[in-house]
């Protein structure tokens, strides 16, 4: 019967959050920061740099705190605003380019090895070339369909599907490799 107060509660820290107060705007990003900085660090590999998107990414939470419908999780309400930011940030540094590549092949790909650890799944991702992380973060990590990541980006929807494809191949590549060098065949 915890989850009425703890609802209510949050929904009274963002109505005083709206009227500015410090303390709860506090508390939202005190609960929110570590996990939406590993969301923005998804998208962009400097940690300092991922840092300063997620601020701003905040400040733009607390501009439009007042748009929150009260629809859904709060959480995902800021999780997107992240994502959005780290796109706009990612765009605006030119460092993301798309081919426009209509050839994917539907594959499926393999669950990750156990045995790796999160570091080194993170680094695998972020030896990815940009547009295919994105793509492959938008769809396999905050769960996207390629017709919305197509509109989000501002690609065609095979264009999407093929960087995801490009993405789960260069990995499938990486880990393979990974495993030859941890079993000293390689």
């Amino acid at each position: 019967m915890k989850i009425i107060p703890l609802h209510q509660e949050e929904t009274k820290i963002i109505k005083l959050a709206v009227e500015n107060n410090r303390q709860a705007q506090q508390q939202i990003y005190g609960k929110y920061s570590s996990k939406m900085l590993s969301v923005c660090r998804q998208y962009i590999k400097d940690i300092q740099l991922a840092e300063d998107v997620m601020i701003t990414a905040f400040m733009k939470v607390f501009t439009n705190l007042k748009n929150f419908e009260h629809k859904g999780s709060f959480e995902g309400w800021i999780r997107r605003i992240m994502v959005n930011e780290c796109i706009s940030y990612l765009r605006v540094q030119k460092k993301v380019k798309f081919a426009e590549d209509e050839f994917f092949v539907e594959e499926s790909f393999n669950e990750i090895d156990s045995h790796f650890t999160v570091e080194q799944i993170q680094y695998l991702i972020d030896a990815l070339p940009d547009g295919y992380k994105m793509v492959f973060n938008l769809y396999a990590i905050e769960g996207y369909k390629h017709n919305e990541i197509a509109k989000m980006l501002g690609i065609n929807e095979g264009t999407s599907k093929s960087q995801l494809s490009h993405a789960r191949k260069m990995l499938q590549t990486q880990i393979t490799i990974l495993k030859k060098q941890d079993n000293g065949t390689e």
